[in-house]
């Protein structure tokens, strides 16, 4: 039987200005070369790594860019320390503005796995963050959104090597992702 998962719970205050939220997967101890300073180009409030870490030195480096929440991915040991979900909670003084979970597997195809599902509308989350697929989504599933930065690690497939910004503002949530190849918006193909 494996173990119990390992549960962490995250303040962030958001700033009058807003907050902008970089999002990372799937390093897989080699992040791209550019993906770093594309990534710190963005002047990111906090940076999310939603597993599949690698060498914990990633880490390190992405630390040194925002503060930084992350989660343990399949590939990553338990003894690491890092909690298999975080939730988030987005605060304006005392109230909450949005409550996020940060996880590493989370969809199967364009929906949420049912135990994710549930677990999101038990902790009254209105954005799962995921990695795993290395494929860039941006879903709903009912009322919860579901993003996927893809990966900034090694190429898997053909698939693009992206990560994602979060803008949460007075408008709204906004949900992008951008390529580590060319610092550009990234769109999938049509």
């Amino acid at each position: 039987m494996p173990p119990p998962p390992i549960w962490s719970r995250e303040r962030i205050d958001l700033p009058k200005r807003g907050l902008r939220v970089a999002v990372v997967a799937d390093t897989h101890s080699n992040p791209h070369k550019l993906a770093l300073p594309f990534v710190a180009s963005h002047n990111p409030d906090v940076i999310l790594h939603a597993g599949d870490i690698g060498e914990l030195h990633v880490l390190d480096s992405l630390a040194e860019i925002a503060p930084l929440i992350s989660v343990r991915g399949n590939i990553d040991s338990r003894g690491n320390g890092l909690p298999d979900f975080v939730t988030i909670d987005i605060m304006t003084g005392d109230d909450i503005r949005s409550r996020w979970l940060l996880t590493h597997i989370a969809v199967r195809g364009p929906k949420l796995k049912g135990p994710i599902r549930k677990l999101a509308r038990e902790q009254d989350v209105q954005l799962v963050v995921c990695g795993h697929s290395h494929v860039p989504l941006i879903i709903r599933d009912g009322n919860i959104g579901v993003f996927n930065p893809g990966s900034i690690g090694p190429r898997r497939f053909t698939l693009p090597i992206t990560f994602g910004i979060i803008e949460l503002s007075e408008t709204g949530l906004r949900l992008s992702h951008f390529s580590c190849e060319t610092g550009e918006p990234w769109q999938p193909p049509t």
